[in-house]
């Protein structure tokens, strides 16, 4: 019965993600199937972490996120939860010994989401860290399935990867962050500052990061190379989208690639894979 209730808790977390995001949805699926159901259950976690900080308004969130914590690690140590979420992830950080520091990282970010509105140089960094390193490194840690020197090789690219979807979040919700959550990401940068030369030199940042990734993309296990691949490729054209808007535009709607232009996108990332070009 408990392996019943653990694919019960993984089916779970698949739910989530294919509720919440089509882009990550998609890119799971193109991972080969023995990483699907860890991956499902890392994005899970963070988007249950995530809509505590983002969504319940009408609750005492910072109550909800120690809450959250509390069962995180309680759920770890026990090796079982009664929330199907938190169980899921459970059977992955100990089946693949993620480092629980990566862990603490990201809820730390999650709770300077309750209170820190303007960030600075350092709160930046330590926020993208948290966020969206911090995943991608957990992420890692299955594909490479125990190899941990093959981990150590791509970590850095994998942090990279992180860093540069995290900040195309931030330009892409850029709106929805200050007028709905009154949250401003970028360092010293108020909504009267936002313009072209500003937004020109955080997508010099992304493209860089980006660059720099993807050869670590290109040596990731065979059985991720795909999957992270179409992710990146969706990410990028996202990134492209945005370059062509003027900042005004970014302040008034959220940028979206339509799910046709994602299922193109994949056609090409096919070829291109058949073609030995990735």
């Amino acid at each position: 019965m408990e392996n019943f209730y653990n694919n019960i808790s993984l089916k779970s977390s698949k739910l989530v993600a294919n509720a919440y995001s089509t882009s990550f949805s998609l890119g799971i699926k193109a991972l080969h199937k023995d990483l699907h159901e860890p991956i499902y259950a890392i994005y899970g976690f963070v988007r249950l972490a995530d809509e505590i900080v983002d969504s319940f308004h009408s609750h005492d969130k910072e109550k909800l996120l120690l809450e959250f914590e509390k069962d995180t690690y309680k759920a770890i140590e026990e090796k079982i939860s009664l929330n199907p979420i938190l169980n899921s992830f459970q059977l992955v950080v100990n089946q693949y010994d993620i480092d629980h520091a990566l862990i603490d990282k990201f809820l730390m970010s999650m709770k300077m989401d309750l209170n820190l509105k303007d960030y600075k140089d350092e709160d930046y960094k330590t926020y993208i860290f948290g966020s969206a390193e911090t995943v991608g490194l957990m992420c890692l840690k299955v594909f490479c399935e125990g190899d941990e020197k093959e981990y150590l090789r791509l970590k850095d690219s994998a942090q990279k990867l992180g860093s540069s979807f995290q900040k195309i979040n931030f330009l892409r919700d850029f709106k929805s962050d200050y007028y709905d959550l009154n949250r401003i990401y970028f360092p010293e940068l108020s909504i009267k500052d936002f313009n072209d030369e500003n937004k020109v030199k955080i997508e010099s940042e992304i493209e860089k990061e980006f660059q720099e990734s993807l050869i670590g993309i290109k040596q990731l296990p065979k059985k991720a190379r795909f999957g992270v691949y179409l992710a990146y490729t969706y990410y990028y054209s996202l990134l492209k989208k945005i370059q062509k808007l003027p900042a005004k535009e970014i302040l008034t709607k959220r940028i979206r690639i339509s799910n046709t232009k994602k299922y193109l996108l994949c056609i090409k990332c096919i070829v291109k894979y058949k073609l030995g070009l990735i």
